[in-house]
């Protein structure tokens, strides 16, 4: 069970992620405005809202990089769609729980009460796809209706007991306590930013005119000056938590 108690990889890697998640959304985008391409859509995640690790951080950058694009290049439409976890995709949860109940382990969960918004791939393809037709979209962030957050403890013990299983805490499932920047609960919007309907089933767009990306870290991020990168993701992204901001060390 122990294996499975591990570091989040972008929390373990930070500049990779800045390389990943910023300089690599801002040479796309860039890319795509320089080549007079109609959109470009970032798929962002719940992990942007106030964030509190260095995935967050660095996806919150990134919606902001594209956002500042869109000023640069007008004849393309930027835009994100944020959105949280989609059941049975790469580190979700549901592949890591069957391989333990498979074999024969413990089911690993770090808190009683974290919960995670989840949505099928089908269904997040489709609204990425709807989202980034709407023209509030340049310019602009979408967000996906996840409907209520899903207790993973519940979700563990349902797994456990549709394979035959008994789901008991202690025995069966084990707490191993949240990881590095993990959250109990997961936001799709913050508290200052206004949402706003549409008329698409689930997708809603966020009012970001609050929203900007400083002039100084755009030239930063194009020049690659990684130091100050990570003082303004410290300073200004990310909400103050003390194992997050060691992890940009």
């Amino acid at each position: 069970a122990a294996a499975y108690k591990h570091v989040p990889m972008m929390e373990e890697h930070p500049l990779a992620a800045v390389h990943n998640n910023i300089l690599g959304t801002w040479l796309v985008a860039k890319a795509a405005g320089e080549n007079g391409a109609k959109r470009f859509i970032l798929v962002s995640t719940d992990k942007a809202v106030c964030p509190v690790n260095v995935m967050g951080a660095t996806k919150r950058t990134a919606e902001l990089v594209t956002l500042y694009l869109q000023d640069l290049y007008p004849k393309t439409a930027f835009g994100a769609v944020r959105f949280g976890n989609v059941l049975g995709s790469s580190g979700s949860v549901i592949p890591i729980f069957k391989s333990q109940i498979e074999a024969g382990e413990p089911v690993t969960v770090t808190h009683m009460e974290i919960t995670r918004f989840f949505m099928t791939i089908p269904e997040a393809v489709q609204l990425i796809l709807q989202a980034s037709l709407l023209p509030k979209i340049k310019g602009g962030i979408a967000m996906l209706e996840m409907g209520e957050p899903v207790p993973i403890l519940e979700l563990a013990k349902n797994l456990l007991r549709l394979s035959g299983k008994s789901a008991r805490v202690g025995r069966d499932i084990f707490i191993t306590g949240l990881r590095p920047g993990e959250k109990l609960h997961e936001e799709l919007a913050a508290a200052d930013e206004k949402v706003v309907q549409t008329g698409i089933e689930k997708v809603n767009l966020l009012d970001t005119s609050g929203a900007q990306l400083p002039e100084s870290i755009a030239k930063a991020i194009e020049e690659e000056r990684i130091d100050e990168i990570v003082a303004y993701l410290r300073a200004e992204i990310m909400v103050a938590d003390l194992e997050a901001e060691v992890a940009l060390d």
